[in-house]
């Protein structure tokens, strides 16, 4: 089912349905360095559709750098369970006084090349927007956020993307830090099948 087929159904208020049913056929896993398991389910030249779930059930990669980044690619995320809070960043440039470099993440089949630029900067909390089941919420490309669940908690979402020409995927990350490169982890065949068993168990 393509990304426009999956956001019709998100939209009719079908996710839930969309969801299970995608679940029956075959998923593969990865821990994502941002603390949630990621199935891929949908991929199409810029456009992609995935769930992710956060469960203390399942063992979860660490970041390298920080949770607030930012997309190359709009936002579409559709709470199937749980809560999730997406918290907006106000990031500012600075030299002096500055708290976190900006770390450029580019994505491949081996995982993700994560290089420093020359931009330092302060960041403070802005908006936070709190979202649980049923909603729907988005995100424009370039704008500074991190998704937290609340602690103990179980959730996941459908996440739709779509890429924005001339955008990169950015992190925030300690000032000190060098180039280096993440594997992206695939969870093995009992964790995926636990994966689908977790989501499945709230949706029914």
């Amino acid at each position: 089912m393509s990304y426009q087929a999956v956001h019709r159904q998100v939209v009719a208020g079908r996710g839930r349905d969309w969801a299970l049913k995608a679940l029956k056929g075959p998923v593969k896993a990865v821990r994502h360095p941002l603390g949630f398991v990621c199935l891929p389910l949908e991929r199409s030249g810029d456009e992609g559709v995935c769930l992710h779930l956060w469960s203390g059930a399942l063992a979860h990669a660490e970041a390298t750098t920080s949770q607030i980044h930012c997309h190359s690619w709009d936002l579409v995320s559709h709470v199937l369970y749980g809560q999730v809070r997406n918290v907006h960043a106000v990031v500012t440039d600075a030299a002096a006084g500055a708290t976190h470099r900006v770390f450029e993440v580019v994505s491949a089949a081996d995982g993700d090349r994560i290089t420093p630029t020359g931009r330092t900067v302060r960041h403070e909390t802005g908006l936070v927007e709190v979202f649980g089941p049923g909603d729907t919420y988005t995100l424009a490309a370039d704008r500074f956020h991190s998704s937290v669940i609340p602690e103990g908690g179980e959730a996941a979402t459908i996440a739709l993307g779509r890429g924005r020409p001339g955008s990169r995927d950015l992190s925030l990350g300690p000032l000190a830090a060098g180039d280096h490169h993440v594997a992206r982890q695939a969870l093995d065949p009992d964790e995926t099948a636990q994966a689908v068993r977790l989501i499945a168990a709230h949706l029914t």
